[in-house]
């Protein structure tokens, strides 16, 4: 069993995916080896639009990275905290995967390591300018990109690229005032 897990992680290093963390099937609370690993579900941008909207009535934080993405795989444990944070006061957050269906390997690794609190999904291969025009028409596809949609599903802020955590909470900060003026 010792020699499997040596040889197991050996090829996990030499693959560059130390890295490279995954998304298991389970609760935070559940450790990724007691639970199966499951790929996330494919998203198009009609499945975009109705996530959108059964979402309508919380403030949502849209978070797009891929694994091939440095900016994104630093971000990503921050938007996981964010995510912790504000949970409470009722944000919820979905993630999307930006990588190629060859990465899987990949995103199944860093989906395990950061053991995101929320669903990620993963774009629909091919369809990339359809679903990043869908999403924003003034978004060109930079990674990572975070978006904020207040209880009312409108597209209330854009963080693109790396930014301070602050920029961040103060975006929730705001889509968070639309849930509250949405239950007074």
């Amino acid at each position: 069993m010792f020699v499997m897990m040596v040889c197991a992680a050996a090829l996990v290093a030499a693959a560059g995916v130390h890295s490279e963390p995954a998304q298991a099937a389970h609760s935070p609370a559940t450790s990724p080896a007691k639970s199966a690993i499951k790929d996330p579900e494919v998203i198009d941008l009609a499945g975009f639009q109705r996530l959108l909207a059964s979402q309508k009535g919380h403030p949502l934080l849209l978070s797009i990275w891929a694994t091939w993405c440095e900016p994104c795989r630093d971000e990503y444990p921050m938007i996981n905290e964010l995510a912790k944070q504000y949970a409470p006061q009722g944000l919820h957050v979905v993630g999307v995967s930006y990588d190629d269906d060859a990465e899987m390997t990949l995103v199944r690794h860093f989906l395990a390591r950061n053991n995101p609190i929320f669903i990620n999904y993963r774009k629909r291969m091919g369809h990339v300018d359809q679903f990043d025009r869908g999403v924003d028409p003034t978004w060109r596809g930079e990674l990572p990109v975070n978006f904020f949609y207040g209880a009312d599903g409108r597209l209330m802020y854009r963080i693109v690229g790396e930014q301070p955590r602050a920029q961040y909470e103060q975006a929730i900060r705001g889509i968070l005032l639309t849930f509250g003026a949405a239950h007074q």
